[in-house]
């Protein structure tokens, strides 16, 4: 009887669990596991928007977006899985062994496709499709990919694409970025990325049991990034790129009023389409080349300006009063400040102003800067843009150095000497300055004594964001050391004995000036910038080529770009 009795009561316990389990799972739980059994028969496939084009000034577009094809797998259907891999590898190419391991590496959720292949061809996609019954789960999803129409040209004002790092994630994941994003890292692509980037949409499906296709329940079109509209042209970038091919340095063209840049190329380049394809040999080529082909010139790397800083000196000392036009000073060749010699690549005799820019007369410059003193120099420094970023739109731009005597007391506890202010005086020393930021300082002469803000978009969605009329300074210097110096820019072409003499043969009339600054252990760098129209100036120019030996040879490779541009019917 006792042995019944619990044999009930364990029969009871049981059938009570049962029931509070049932009730538990069917009405505590319930929404919760409708939910999952919703999702579990729900799928999302993703769908891309294309990524904002970037078009020059003429409307032509230098980065837009190409159709490409990925092969993307929803089976969750095991027995069928084997089957379905096996019919593809056949037609991708592909090892059957290697497509599995793929499809397991990117095993993430049953209701997440998969990406078996990406960026097959057309003809692979196509086959895929006339494969479809055979093949269980498999879609053939078109995506837009970047294309470059130009190759090379422009990359390092445009940047490049790769999936999104530890660093900017911690950044950006506020403002909707997450991991295996593909953004924009350097130039416009990385400035300009909350712009650029699209918006993803999605089509959701239902499927049955096996995975397979039941109805479609919704779709989201994706939305496609912004355009954005340069001040670069491109017929003029091409100009220049195909001349400074092969040379160690870099270009920029810009307008003198406005501060627009036409053109800013750096050499060596790289292929920007190299990281949407994946191309592990060029992306390696390109992070282990010792010429480090990934660092835009023109504004990321600072150089010692050589002769070419001889204009601010020249500003400073007419500003001051330091010296007049009539001033003039006897070049022997060198002079002694205390026990060091400090020479000139010539000897010139007795030197005005005019004379000393055409030639570029070491020593004239030395015994002006002594007159000035440092202190002076840098203020007007300071005040023709350099010592400080130019405030361009485009990412990881140098601001360059320009050593005092209040610097070297604080940091390098020494007193400045005069053959420290004698080095200043000629752009050597511990100076440093951007090839964009002597373009600028060119560009006050051009205009008559205004300094801008050079500036490369135009439009972002077609709304005009330059705002270049509020970014433009009126400096204080007076009119007539402007006007003066212009043409002591334009005698060194006009001349002669000038140092670009070179340049005169051309049609159209240019002003400038050489620089040949030392490097040591390395050849000098050579330097020459310059405006054309005299009169009238369209463009500035500023050409640099690292380790190039002299002024001269710059001025030459300026003088190919400008000729080709007369013979384009540009000028």
């Amino acid at each position: 009887m006792i042995r019944i009795k619990i044999i009930i009561f364990t029969i009871t316990c049981v059938f009570l669990f049962l029931v509070l389990n049932l009730f538990y799972f069917e009405v505590v739980k319930g929404n919760k596991f409708k939910e999952l059994s919703n999702k579990n028969c729900i799928r999302i496939l993703p769908q891309e928007g294309g990524r904002g084009r970037i078009i020059d000034r003429q409307g032509i577009v230098i980065v837009g977006n190409e159709l490409c094809y990925d092969v993307l797998i929803m089976s969750s259907d095991a027995k069928q899985l084997d089957k379905t891999l096996m019919n593809a590898s056949r037609v991708l190419g592909t090892d059957f062994k290697n497509l599995k391991n793929t499809f397991k590496g990117s095993l993430t959720a049953s209701s997440i496709p998969m990406a078996l292949a990406k960026n097959i061809d057309l003809k692979k996609a196509i086959a895929l499709e006339e494969l479809k019954p055979d093949l269980n789960g498999i879609i053939i999803q078109p995506r837009p990919q970047r294309g470059y129409p130009y190759g090379r040209l422009a990359c390092h004002v445009l940047g490049y694409l790769n999936e999104i790092d530890r660093w900017r994630l911690t950044k950006l994941a506020d403002y909707g970025y997450k991991t295996k994003d593909i953004v924009g890292f350097g130039g416009l692509e990385e400035k300009y990325d909350y712009y650029l980037r699209q918006e993803e949409g999605g089509l959701s499906m239902e499927v049955d049991h096996r995975g397979r296709f039941v109805r479609t329940l919704g779709f989201r079109p994706p939305k496609s990034g912004k355009d954005i509209q340069l001040t670069l042209d491109v017929k003029i970038q091409k100009i220049v790129e195909e001349n400074l091919s092969g040379k160690v340095g870099c270009v920029v063209i810009m307008e003198p009023y406005s501060g627009q840049i036409i053109a800013l190329a750096s050499w060596p380049n790289f292929n920007p389409s190299a990281f949407v394809t994946k191309s592990n040999s060029s992306i390696y080529d390109f992070l282990n080349n010792p010429e480090a082909p990934l660092i835009n010139r023109a504004i990321s790397a600072a150089y010692p300006a050589g002769s070419v800083f001889k204009l601010v000196v020249a500003t400073a000392a007419l500003e001051t009063g330091k010296i007049n036009l009539s001033t003039t000073f006897l070049c022997t060749g060198s002079i002694n400040v205390g026990k060091q010699k400090f020479s000139c690549w010539d000897t010139h005799h007795e030197e005005n102003l005019r004379d000393a820019i055409t030639h570029s007369c070491n020593v004239f410059f030395y015994r002006t800067g002594l007159l000035l003193g440092a202190q002076a120099i840098h203020d007007y420094a300071v005040k023709l843009g350099l010592s400080r970023g130019t405030s361009v739109d485009l990412p990881y731009e140098e601001s360059g150095f320009l050593p005092h005597p209040l610097w070297r007391k604080i940091y390098r506890f020494k007193n400045w000497l005069e053959g420290d202010t004698v080095n200043l005086s000629i752009g050597q020393g511990e100076l440093l300055v951007t090839p964009l930021q002597i373009a600028r300082m060119m560009a006050i002469f051009a205009n008559r004594g205004r300094l801008v803000t050079p500036y490369i978009v135009k439009t972002i969605a077609g709304q005009d964001v330059s705002n270049y009329q509020k970014k433009i300074i009126t400096l204080p210097i007076k009119m007539s050391t402007i006007d003066s110096i212009r043409e002591d820019l334009r005698n060194v072409v006009a001349d002669p004995s000038g140092t670009a003499n070179v340049l005169s043969t051309l049609s159209v009339p240019v002003s400038g000036k050489t620089g040949t600054a030392q490097a040591p252990p390395g050849q000098p760098h050579a330097w020459f910038i310059g405006f054309f129209p005299f009169k009238s100036p369209k463009f500035v120019i500023c050409v640099f080529l690292e380790h190039g030996g002299s002024g001269y040879r710059a001025t030459l490779l300026a003088k190919q770009i400008i000729e080709t541009m007369i013979q384009e019917g540009i000028l």
